[in-house]
């Protein structure tokens, strides 16, 4: 159960980027949710890993929120390592400019389109898991996830473009 909240998290949230809070602690809050939420918990169909993302989900905007509201400026005193320290600093580098152009790419995308990527792509779950976490049917979410990539095909084009036009 961990580490499917986690791959969640980290794909909503990035990894590497300047936030109050890093995916890890959101996963982690997460977690502690489903726990205490389990007694409650009633198998109505659904799948259970469905139920833990609709958590996690909320978990996720509740941070944004808070990061939103907040007047804090988060430093990268203690970066989320995603290379190692054999990696060196171009690598560091490199992997943290390739997460904000991921990450700004992504925010072009609807929320539902962002969660339906995020879920297919990064967490490995089939269509109908997807549907089941996001409320849907399959094919909606096999259509969404068509028009997500192509709007991200579209971007990319876009960004291509303008760059060979400086």
């Amino acid at each position: 159960m961990q580490e499917p909240l986690l791959r969640y998290c980290r794909g909503r949230i990035g990894v590497g980027e300047r936030h109050l809070f890093s995916a890890d602690d959101i996963a982690q809050e997460a977690l502690m949710a489903v726990m205490t939420a389990l007694p409650r918990y009633r198998d109505e169909g659904r799948p259970f890993l469905a139920f833990a993302y609709g958590i996690a989900s909320r978990k996720v905007a509740d941070a944004m929120r808070v990061a939103g509201r907040s007047k804090a400026d988060p430093t990268d005193d203690l970066p989320e390592q995603t290379t190692t320290a054999a990696d060196g600093p171009e690598q560091s580098a490199v992997d943290a400019e390739g997460n904000r152009r991921v990450s700004a790419l992504l925010d072009t995308l609807s929320d539902k389109q962002r969660e339906i990527l995020v879920l297919r792509l990064i967490v490995g779950l089939s269509a109908e898991e997807t549907a089941a976490a996001v409320d849907s049917t399959p094919g909606a979410v096999r259509v969404a996830q068509h028009r997500a990539l192509a709007k991200l095909r579209g971007e990319l084009e876009d960004r291509r473009d303008e760059k060979d036009h400086r």
